[in-house]
């Protein structure tokens, strides 16, 4: 996508946060902020008429909250649907399973740094949904497997991985082993000693096989059919 650019609209009612996101922003080749909003109803008024690739949304802003302008700007009543990214202070599950319901492709904490900012940016235009990997893996702590019960001796032997499994390449399940750990694509690469292109190519293609929407849906996976065993 050679000179091709990435023009991105900035909402977040606090102007430093703005200007730390256009400093790193900007200095990638490929991505240019076409806009600032301090506040969710200007947002929506300029990604509107300003028609940006990609808008990152914080979620408590004036007027018009983070969360409702996703569904406004990705939902089915968007004239012209737009890929929203949510950035924010704010973890609470129920803040990233709204957003994911409403449209967002992504929900990155401030606190998680410019590399994964800018991965997120990219994993939109893509079509992928980037969660920080904090999220991630506090998401799938809870939807670990009870400890087995002394009193069902037929259930205790552990579900070996194989049988849905099946459906991934042995190097996919390494990938999806990391992606239910937190991984971001650049640290899956360092891993297995690979591209981050490649290991979001892996990715990309572990999503379609199991038919699931995001990276989050890639690690249920992982933990539902014991690829990954669950935490002591």
């Amino acid at each position: 996508m050679t000179g091709v650019t990435i023009r991105i609209l900035l909402a977040d009612d606090h102007s430093d946060v703005r200007s730390g996101f256009r400093l790193v922003l900007d200095s990638q080749p490929d991505m240019s902020v076409v806009g600032e909003a301090a506040d969710g109803a200007t947002a929506l008024d300029l990604a509107r008429r300003l028609e940006p690739d990609v808008v990152l949304a914080d979620i408590r802003m004036p007027r018009l909250d983070g969360l409702e302008l996703t569904r406004l700007l990705t939902g089915p009543e968007a004239a012209r649907p737009t890929r929203v990214v949510v950035v924010t202070t704010f973890d609470h599950d129920e803040y990233v399973h709204t957003a994911l319901r409403n449209g967002a492709c992504g929900f990155l904490l401030k606190r998680s740094g410019p590399a994964l900012l800018i991965e997120g940016v990219r994993a939109a235009m893509a079509g992928d949904a980037l969660i920080s990997p904090q999220i991630t893996v506090r998401l799938l702590d809870r939807l670990s497997p009870p400890p087995l019960s002394s009193a069902s001796p037929a259930s205790a032997a552990p579900v070996a991985p194989t049988g849905p499994t099946a459906v991934l390449t042995d190097r996919e399940q390494d990938i999806a082993r990391l992606v239910a750990r937190g991984l971001t694509n650049a640290e899956i690469g360092a891993e297995l000693f690979i591209t981050p292109g490649t290991a979001k190519t892996h990715v990309a293609n572990i999503q379609a096989k199991l038919k699931v929407r995001n990276r989050v849906g890639i690690a249920a996976w992982a933990w539902e059919t014991n690829l990954v065993e669950p935490r002591a």
